[in-house]
């Protein structure tokens, strides 16, 4: 349990960037498979309103993941802007396959994704592999990717908690950081895969990844929502420095719908991206997106998933604090 609370008062960083996961981590969870139509559009929002990261989609086998069968033809549509980055996530030798023809047919993503959990039960659930056996493949498919230009962006899931072996040590999620920097990733993730962790035990997580050697251009942040606290968390990070977080329009993901057991309860889900970077905005660190845009793209995907999501800033909208003057230079409101 943690039990100190280290959090400092901060200079905020005065820009962050956002990686938009609706199109892969948000809708692997969804029951139902939306459109490529729907998804091109959505992601030309995304660009539109000023988006520059984003999971395009998954080269998952479309047997076990069907929302994704649609992969190179969203890729083919999607618009290609400079300063615009695509990611892609990959599990298998096959998918890192079909990832690479891709780009030689010049419609591929910039970067690869690929993962390996913390915790090695979870692995297990998750890939179904032990620790050696997802490294040694992991190794092979990062050489394939960087031989081919991609940039390759490791994850250390269930950084902060395991569904099956419950606490994570933070050693062993450094640890399973630095291997990914050794075998050549120049992203690296460290994932509550879950939504288990709270504000103190990120605060101590992030202290201990800085004593650690990390700096924070290079970690993407990565809450889930399970419980409602990924807004909570990512503005523990935010008083760290770091400046990039992957979340989701209307907090939606979770578990792939592959029909495995379930193994996470409650709300699956992203930290959202509309409350994180509304939030963000209020207090003086710019994320970069026009918030009116950003509004109409979350109310346009609760009618294109054809459910409500759990954005609070598209119905409530931003505030205008009229008469307080946030100074930037030194991170406080004069």
């Amino acid at each position: 349990m943690c039990t100190e609370f280290r959090l400092h008062r901060a200079v905020l960083p005065k820009e962050i960037e956002i990686g938009e996961c609706w199109a892969r981590d948000g809708l692997q969870n969804e029951t139902s498979v939306v459109s490529t139509d729907h998804k091109v559009e959505m992601i030309e929002r995304f660009v539109g309103m000023g988006i520059k990261v984003m999971e395009a989609t998954s080269f998952a086998h479309p047997k076990m993941l069907p929302q994704f069968a649609d992969a190179e033809e969203v890729l083919k549509r999607i618009p290609r802007k400079a300063g615009v980055r695509y990611r892609a996530i990959c599990t298998t030798m096959k998918a890192v396959e079909r990832a690479i023809a891709s780009k030689e047919a010049g419609y591929g993503v910039d970067e690869i994704v690929m993962v390996i959990s913390t915790s090695e039960p979870h692995n297990f659930a998750n890939v179904n592999m032990s620790h050696k056996e997802n490294k040694e493949l992991c190794e092979k498919m990062t050489r394939m990717a960087l031989d081919t230009g991609h940039a390759v962006f490791g994850w250390a899931l269930t950084a902060f908690g395991c569904p099956i072996a419950g606490d994570v040590k933070p050693a062993a999620a450094i640890a399973l950081g630095n291997w990914w920097k050794d075998v050549g990733a120049t992203i690296i993730g460290f994932g509550d895969t879950i939504g288990s962790s709270n504000p103190v035990q990120v605060s101590n997580f992030y202290e201990y990844a800085l004593s650690e050697g990390y700096t924070t251009d290079e970690v993407v942040v990565h809450f889930h929502d399970t419980r409602g606290w990924g807004v909570a968390n990512s503005m523990v990070a935010l008083t760290y420095g770091f400046t990039h977080f992957d979340t989701s329009f209307g907090a939606i993901g979770g578990q792939p719908r592959t029909g495995a057991a379930e193994y996470q309860h409650g709300f699956a889900g992203n930290t959202c991206t509309e409350d994180l970077v509304g939030m963000f905005e209020e207090m003086g660190v710019s994320c970069g997106l026009d918030q009116q845009k950003m509004i109409a793209t979350g109310r346009r995907a609760e009618e294109i998933l054809g459910h409500k999501c759990r954005s609070n800033y598209i119905v409530a909208g931003p505030v205008v604090h009229g008469g307080i003057e946030y100074d930037k230079e030194k991170g406080i409101l004069a």
